[in-house]
């Protein structure tokens, strides 16, 4: 199995950004989530997509929590969506998000928001919504939602990413844990062949799996990446990559190269544990940078 390394970097650049372009064509991308509870996940991953050199942010929350993320990010436009009594986002929010999803090249769901029979609801009608060229990424509770929308995964044809951890990946699948523990690269090849979508694996040793080619093994990092708020800077991350003209394999694996890259410089100068999530976030640009260098070399 191939390591996601400098090398593979290298062989698969990430595309020029040419002088003089203007934000839309460095990508826009539209990021739903977040809740009362969590209102600050949208924060991380917002900052994450703008970091990694996406064009133009909107994120779409609950209207209780819009006003302060506008606040804590003022490159984004905001989108408030009614809530249910729980605090998360209602299944009426579709239609606010609808009418965007035409203007938009990436979108990402999920970062703060919790499981609930609506979710998947929400998260099948953007999905059938979405123009085709358009890349999806689900995280967290919207993937763990998907497992019945196997038709409006594949419809995607390959443009969809998933990022579980093996507990979410056992709520997506129904496979055991213990199972995905014995062989990811096994598990995650097939979820990947049975829905037709890109799933990053999550763990010590990530796996990236997508149909019809081999899984490809991350293992940098550190341990100290396994802290709240991570996950969800890598799926802004990611998207943001996906954005400024990554394909679905190549967006992932940049992704989660670099965001190990910062978990590991963060452990050297901070401390092994202990670093913050939002910590990760001002060390994207230089890092995808200095691999950009390295593969023109």
């Amino acid at each position: 199995m191939r390591r996601i390394d400098s090398d593979w970097l290298a062989d698969h650049p990430l595309p020029p950004i040419a002088a003089g372009s203007d934000k839309n064509r460095r990508g826009r991308v539209l990021l739903i989530g977040g809740a009362e509870f969590v209102p600050g996940a949208l924060r991380l991953s917002g900052e994450a997509v703008l970091r990694a050199g996406a064009g133009k942010l909107q994120m779409a929350t609950v209207k209780a929590a819009a006003m302060s993320l506008a606040v804590l990010m003022p490159e984004a436009a905001m989108i408030a969506l009614p809530s249910d009594d729980e605090g998360e986002i209602a299944p009426e929010a579709a239609e606010f998000i609808g009418e965007r999803l035409d203007r938009c090249d990436v979108v990402i769901m999920g970062p703060g928001m919790s499981a609930a029979p609506h979710t998947s609801r929400l998260v099948a009608s953007v999905l059938s919504e979405l123009d085709a060229r358009t890349i999806a990424i689900l995280d967290a509770a919207a993937l763990t939602c998907a497992g019945n929308l196997k038709a409006e995964i594949a419809a995607r044809q390959g443009r969809l990413i998933v990022t579980p951890h093996h507990r979410e990946l056992s709520y997506l699948t129904g496979i055991a844990e213990e199972e995905i523990a014995r062989d990811p690269a096994v598990a995650a090849r097939s979820v990947a062949e049975g829905y037709g979508m890109v799933v990053l694996l999550k763990a010590e040793q990530s796996i990236l799996a997508a149909p019809g080619v081999e899984p490809l093994l991350y293992d940098g990092g550190s341990i100290g990446l396994a802290t709240g708020g991570s996950g969800d800077v890598l799926a802004g991350l990611i998207g943001g990559l996906a954005a400024r003209g990554a394909a679905p394999v190549q967006a992932a694996a940049w992704g989660a190269f670099i965001h190990g890259a910062a978990g590991a410089a963060l452990s050297r100068s901070v401390g092994t544990v202990g670093f913050l999530a939002r910590e990760i976030l001002p060390l994207i640009p230089s890092l995808i940078d200095a691999e950009c260098a390295g593969g023109r070399r």
